[in-house]
């Protein structure tokens, strides 16, 4: 297993960010000339985006790639950091303490916004995962009624802030008048935070809503506006530098990646095992076995928000894809929450160059292995 640090939000400031976009590298590697046998292995540091390791990205697309050996397939050894949301892992990888990371679409583009290099690769997740909840007897009924209340948000560097903000917005409130944001963390923290009356709502992603009602709770949503849909959320960031530099590794990072993302959508138990084994302290000092039906439903619910809307794994192609239409909308999303100010570059922000290279892999092959693998 491979060990982790975390960088907390203030490790980088943003201004600190933007001094950085004068160059400097990413995180050290090996280089290597492609994947295969007799190959020399490089090292990549990857960013988490979270401070907590749960049945999420981290289980799916990089536990799995370590245990099945997809990581080994590339002739990568990767190593993991974690960080206190997306903010933080963009500044992670803007100041070379990461190669790369999911990081929250708001976060990348308000980086690049203030003139930091980092440019998005692949795509993650492309179903809208975030939802406004509040207790069943609340009386929040509609978000118009959020207006002079207090939202519970994981942290005002997550994805879950500029959120909240767009979700009061597009009810006609003024974000930064009518509500108040309260940073409550996820999990007992923030239901606690809810049922004591510190917030009025939540505002989480799905599978954090997922583990507290297999502990029984129940939760009254909030309808989204329509303009949520087709806005993406957890998408891959490197520093132009390393993308230059580092571009054979990176794109076999991805396949790696993605082939994890598969696996986890055949097999999600089998995968969730695979997070325990690689990641252990998810346990919490529990047995597998005991928490296994619970974690894996939450990293369904996860994967569900990363894999496409209908069809099954087989059919499942063109990973990490982003149309421009669905940078635009998720641009004209981060303007009205106030995260960015003007229309960005979008043939800046994003490089899709990679992605050809990223899924030429057998996808009969993973699902082979998906299914014959212990449950």
């Amino acid at each position: 297993m491979k060990h982790s640090t975390r960088l907390g939000a203030a490790a980088v400031t943003l201004s600190a960010m933007t001094v950085l976009a004068a160059g400097g590298g990413g995180a050290s590697s090996d280089s290597s000339a492609g994947s295969g046998s007799g190959k020399k292995t490089s090292t990549l540091q990857l960013a988490i985006a979270s401070a907590v390791i749960g049945p999420k990205e981290e289980v799916a697309t990089y536990s799995v790639a370590e245990k099945q050996g997809f990581l080994a397939e590339e002739n990568l050894d990767v190593k993991t950091i974690n960080t206190d949301g997306s903010v933080a892992a963009v500044q992670a990888v803007a100041s070379g303490s990461a190669d790369i990371t999911p990081a929250d679409a708001s976060a990348i583009l308000a980086a690049r916004e203030k003139g930091v290099p980092v440019v998005a690769i692949g795509g993650l997740v492309q179903n809208w995962p975030w939802r406004v909840a509040t207790l069943p007897d609340s009386e929040i009924k509609s978000a118009q009624d959020l207006k002079g209340k207090k939202i519970g948000v994981i942290s005002l560097a997550s994805g879950s802030a500029p959120y909240a903000r767009a979700f009061a917005e597009d009810a006609g409130l003024d974000a930064e008048k009518d509500v108040d944001l309260l940073p409550v963390g996820v999990g007992s923290q923030a239901l606690s935070a809810l049922e004591s009356g510190k917030v009025d709502a939540l505002a989480l992603y799905t599978q954090a809503y997922t583990t507290l009602e297999l502990g029984g709770k129940q939760f009254n949503y909030l309808e989204n506006g329509e303009r949520f849909d087709g806005i993406r959320s957890l998408t891959y960031v490197v520093r132009q530098d390393t993308l230059k530099s580092k571009k054979d590794e990176l794109t076999r990072f991805l396949r790696a990646s993605y082939k994890g993302m598969l696996f986890s959508a055949a097999n999600p138990e089998a995968a969730m095992r695979d997070g325990y084994s690689v990641f252990p302290a998810i346990l919490s000092g529990k047995r597998a076995d005991d928490r296994i039906k619970n974690d894996t439903r939450i990293l369904e619910a996860w994967v569900k928000t990363a894999v496409p809307a209908e069809g099954q794994p087989e059919s499942f192609k063109d990973w990490g894809a982003i149309s421009d239409e669905a940078w635009t909308r998720t641009a004209d999303y981060m303007k009205a929450s106030g995260t960015i100010t003007k229309d960005p570059d979008i043939k800046a922000l994003w490089d899709s160059s990679l992605l050809k290279g990223a899924n030429d892999f057998d996808a009969a092959a993973v699902l082979s292995k998906a299914k014959s693998a212990t449950k």
